[in-house]
């Protein structure tokens, strides 16, 4: 998927349904712990120097995995590359596991499988499916593919 460098800086001057000043380290070799601002807006995860209005960069988060390193650290990897990590370091526990919960819920994967999920509760109660009224209850892109990530 490509975006402009407009369309990108647009999305980053939106609200954020998370920000915090945390320690960031990119997966170049000899990267080292930074302060940066992290912005979650969407599902796109934006980074600033802490002076700075601009991003300096962004992370898609489709395709990715979160995961729990050591206390107060969480990573994110990408499916297509594992071995390159974003490591992020918060000031507490609890902060870090609000991270990861909300990072987890920003993709679009997460989305769909909740739509899912709540579209068949809603069948299995009613007995209608709730999206028909829509015209999109055969619609296949709502449908759980076999497809495993």
């Amino acid at each position: 998927m490509r975006y402009s460098e407009r369309e990108l800086l647009s999305l980053a001057r939106q609200p954020a349904e998370k920000a915090a000043e945390i320690l960031m380290r990119a997966p170049k070799k000899g990267s080292v712990l930074k302060k940066r601002l992290v912005k979650l807006v969407v599902n796109f995860l934006f980074y600033f120097r802490t002076d700075e209005a601009e991003p300096i960069g962004a992370l898609l988060l489709e395709h990715c995995k979160i995961t729990k390193e050591e206390e107060h650290v969480f990573s994110i990897s990408f499916i297509e590359e594992p071995d390159r990590k974003y490591s992020f370091e918060c000031d507490t526990e609890e902060q870090c596991q609000e991270w990861i919960e909300a990072l987890r819920r920003a993709s679009y994967e997460f989305m769909r499988r909740s739509l899912i999920f709540y579209r068949n509760e809603i069948q299995k109660m009613t007995g209608k499916d709730p999206l028909e009224q829509y015209g999109i209850s055969e619609e296949a892109r709502f449908q759980l593919g076999t497809r495993k990530l």
